[in-house]
């Protein structure tokens, strides 16, 4: 299958060879007809397939047919997030301009008057997150009872972070006679409700199967003590020398840290997550694009729909709770073709998320040991005795283990008699320094007369 054979029109062929695209990926290949056909269509496949260019390039190509010139939009694209909504906005643009079509990207954490200059000025396509066209319908900038075509980008991102009100809202501003397509990496129940609400006799699509990760990506698993992750994390960066690393953590002050730990010790690295303003992020996502950061420690912020092309390993320092996170999170590596390795650090509280994952994806993830690091691992040599490690426990020396919890006692016992503010001990004062204090001159000493 080429290009050639969709039912494109020569410029944006031209505009696709530009981009260095030889031929079409299987979500391409299914959805790009069927969409030029006139359906609505619920397609389902993993990040990192091309699901973007699957309805950019036929949306592009229909509202090319006539030609618009109009205020406001005829097709919108809704997106979950800030990030995803400019990388959509930037492939769109790409093959609008060959067509003398215009397309806009809105979204919020930034000022909105000049999002409202650019719509003065008439647009084809309108790329948005849901909160700021909310924002600008309610202030009557922008008008969406034209709209023919509907996308979701990432419809199950959208219902994860809890939009569902807004997207009632959204609908209930777009005429019933519209085109709509619904893109998502996930077909859970929320999903096909949705399709229920806003599809008309949809084509289902779906090219791989359901929450699966890609084949090229290699996954592996650490089962390292919390207390140990940072000292592992650092190891393997810098044992291995790796040169661009999307790190995953939990929580934004669980990032900040993270990226504080780690530039301490030499490790250049930069923190993402929702409190950073939309210059910083949009600066920083580019900078990591470019080779210019080492390691990105982020927040689920970046999860979904980013196209980081080339970037060799991702590492989820903490493991999401939602086992369809993590498709999304190791999606971001071992995209167009290319390789990647997704690694895993696993505490002990964390063995239930890692098993609802291995559950999800229908199989057992390798677990690997690092000598010194990870649990059950070989303690070198000049570690003579490690607590909590079965290795070691048969190991080391029995009087190294008794000496070891004779100390163990001894602190418990100071902490069981410690006193006064703030748990310190409190030493009992001397029976001459509390009654009978002494003078610091010397004399002779006094006898009883």
């Amino acid at each position: 299958m080429v290009f050639d054979n969709l039912g494109l029109c020569i410029d944006l062929l031209k505009a696709i060879k530009v981009k260095g695209y030889t031929a079409p990926t299987p979500i391409q290949a299914k959805a790009i007809p069927v969409i030029l056909g006139g359906r609505d269509i619920l397609a389902c496949a993993q990040t990192g397939t091309g699901k973007t260019d699957a309805f950019a390039l036929p949306l592009v190509e229909i509202l090319s047919w006539k030609n618009g010139k109009r205020r406001h939009p005829r097709a919108l694209v809704l997106a979950p997030t800030r990030e995803l909504a400019l990388q959509v906005g930037e492939s769109i643009k790409a093959y609008a301009r060959t067509v003398a079509m215009r397309c806009t990207v809105v979204y919020g954490g930034i000022g909105i008057h000049p999002q409202i200059t650019r719509l003065k000025r008439g647009v084809d396509i309108l790329v948005a997150t849901p909160g700021r066209l909310l924002d600008l319908a309610a202030r009557r900038r922008l008008d969406l009872s034209l709209i023919e075509f509907l996308v979701f980008d990432e419809a199950d991102r959208m219902l994860d972070l809890g939009f569902s009100g807004e997207i009632s809202a959204i609908l209930d501003l777009l005429p019933t006679e519209r085109r709509t397509m619904l893109f998502s990496a996930t077909y859970t129940c929320q999903i096909r409700d949705l399709a229920a609400r806003m599809l008309q006799d949809p084509e289902y699509i779906e090219v791989t199967p359901e929450n699966t990760a890609a084949e090229s990506v290699i996954q592996k698993v650490h089962l390292v003590d919390r207390s140990n992750k940072r000292a592992l994390l650092i190891h393997l960066i810098t044992r291995g020398d790796w040169r661009r690393v999307l790190v995953f953590a939990r929580t934004k002050h669980g990032t900040n840290k993270l990226t504080e730990k780690l530039v301490a010790s030499g490790v250049g690295a930069v923190a993402m997550h929702g409190n950073k303003s939309q210059s910083f992020r949009t600066r920083t996502l580019k900078a990591f694009k470019n080779g210019e950061i080492r390691i990105l420690v982020a927040t689920d912020v970046a999860a979904r729909g980013l196209d980081i092309s080339n970037l060799p390993y991702v590492v989820n320092y903490d493991m999401p709770t939602s086992p369809e996170d993590y498709v999304h999170r190791i999606g971001r590596t071992g995209r167009a073709g290319e390789s990647g390795i997704a690694i895993s650090l696993v505490s002990q509280d964390e063995k239930p998320h890692l098993k609802a994952i291995e559950k999800l994806l229908g199989q057992k993830l390798s677990v690997e040991m690092v000598d010194g690091y990870t649990e059950e691992s070989d303690v070198p040599d000049y570690v003579l005795y490690r607590p909590n490690s079965a290795l070691s426990e048969k190991k080391a020396d029995k009087a190294i283990k008794t000496l070891v919890a004779r100390r163990n006692a001894l602190k418990q016992r100071s902490k069981s008699r410690s006193g006064g503010r703030n748990g310190k001990i409190v030493k009992k004062p001397s029976r001459k320094g509390s009654h009978f204090p002494q003078s610091s001159k010397k004399g002779k000493p006094r006898h009883k007369r």
